[in-house]
């Protein structure tokens, strides 16, 4: 459960979140904390995934709760349908103020430089970060015309340390500086761009896909990640989406091209 009373944050905005399905799992996921905490301050909330059945759940609980949301099933790694989960929000809501860039993927073929294989870093790269910037591309030209907006990226503690799974570090390295790069050419025209580099999360992606690869038990992994963490516990989707919310209100009107770690202290320890 989400923490403090968000109501009115985002009072009147309208944001897309991609990844807004749910992996099945015991905890939540980033996607989906975010999309419902975003609705709980206010916000109407467009829920892409590319899995529909994934998305509708996300909105039923949004609207369950007397929140505003709408479905949208798209890949982001295709202009075509990145183009349309644009049109879709202006459709549905009239405009757009937030962007939230939440899809990644790891996994099979990933590995230190001599075993990932080709085609693992051409599908991580192609869905991380390709697909992120076309998002991003297709949502620019609203918000700068409306002269105003912001953008969070997630990407991750692995952009700044690791060594075994380049793929996925490499991409999220690069959504690092796609943020920095976007927030600059966008600082003129009152849009914002921010990242969020997650550590070592109790998420369905993080530790169920990880505990059926490595053939262990969830709440064996979920003892040995805890114990290396400096803060000694995990986070969870929540805390992910509270700073969401945070880089995506006025509050953090004056904060743009910053990676925020949300990590227990995991990047200091890398630093």
């Amino acid at each position: 459960m989400s923490l403090g009373d968000v109501s009115g944050r985002l009072a009147g905005k309208v944001a897309i979140v991609s990844g807004a399905g749910q992996t099945p799992g015991e905890n939540i996921g980033n996607g989906r904390a975010i999309a419902l905490l975003f609705a709980r301050a206010g916000a109407s909330v467009l829920c892409v995934d590319r899995e529909e059945a994934r998305a509708s759940e996300t909105v039923a609980e949004i609207e369950g709760e007397g929140g505003v949301a709408t479905s949208c099933h798209a890949d982001i790694t295709k202009m075509g349908d990145a183009s349309r989960i644009v049109q879709e929000c202006l459709d549905a809501f009239g405009r757009v103020d937030i962007l939230v860039n939440n899809v990644g993927i790891g996994g099979n073929g990933d590995g230190p430089a001599h075993k990932l294989t080709e085609d693992a870093f051409d599908r991580i790269m192609r869905v991380n970060l390709k697909g992120a910037w076309l998002v991003t591309k297709t949502v620019l030209p609203s918000l700068r015309e409306q002269q105003g907006g912001a953008i969070v990226n997630i990407s991750s503690l692995a952009s700044v340390g690791g060594g075994f799974q380049m793929a996925y570090e490499v991409s999220k390295a690069a959504m690092n500086r796609m943020t920095q790069s976007v927030a600059m050419s966008g600082a003129s025209r009152g849009v914002r761009c921010n990242a969020i580099t997650p550590g070592l999360m109790d998420t369905p992606m993080a530790v169920g896909g990880i505990a059926a690869a490595r053939g262990i038990s969830e709440q064996a992994l979920r003892e040995e990640r805890s114990k290396s963490v400096p803060m000694k516990f995990m986070g969870t989707g929540w805390d992910t989406a509270h700073a969401a919310l945070f880089l995506a209100s006025d509050e953090a009107r004056f904060i743009t091209g910053a990676i925020l770690p949300v990590d227990g202290g995991g990047s200091v320890r890398v630093g």
